[in-house]
């Protein structure tokens, strides 16, 4: 299951992500917004990092304006490592080395075309590990 959320900033770039899930048979749990009003992103990328934290969702999406608020939002979280990404090879890469469990999205920097790419990319690829598991390991060593 993939926890999707925005803020106001990223409404619509969440609208189509969603449409593009649904046409892809991917299951998702939508922690909104519902309607384009203005919220506070920290808010909804708590909702969609609680979530991946407690098993009920694998992976997340998280969008905003830039993508950048909720990637520091997320990443505040213990056990979250969000990245936010602007074309499909960082979408693949921080998978790969990062194992990165939640992607950030920014709906005033990227068309809904290329995002979707992302959201595909990310979906399936899995982290290389390997050298890369003791980079991630050094990460969650700072969390405390």
């Amino acid at each position: 299951m993939i926890a999707i959320g925005c803020d106001h900033g990223g409404f619509d770039l969440k609208c189509a992500i969603v449409e593009h899930l649904k046409e892809k048979g991917v299951e998702f749990k939508d922690f909104g917004i519902f309607e384009n009003t203005s919220v506070d992103y920290p808010d909804i990328a708590k909702k969609v990092a609680d979530s991946i934290l407690s098993g009920e969702c694998e992976r997340g999406i998280l969008v905003c304006g830039t993508g950048i608020g909720m990637s520091i939002a997320a990443n505040k979280i213990k056990g979250i490592r969000a990245a936010a990404c602007s074309e499909v090879y960082s979408a693949e890469y921080c998978r790969l080395h990062n194992d990165a469990n939640i992607l950030c999205l920014g709906g005033r920097v990227i068309g809904p075309g290329t995002a979707v790419k992302m959201v595909d990319v990310f979906l399936k690829t899995e982290f290389e590990g390997g050298r890369h598991s003791r980079r991630v390991g050094k990460i969650a060593s700072f969390e405390g």
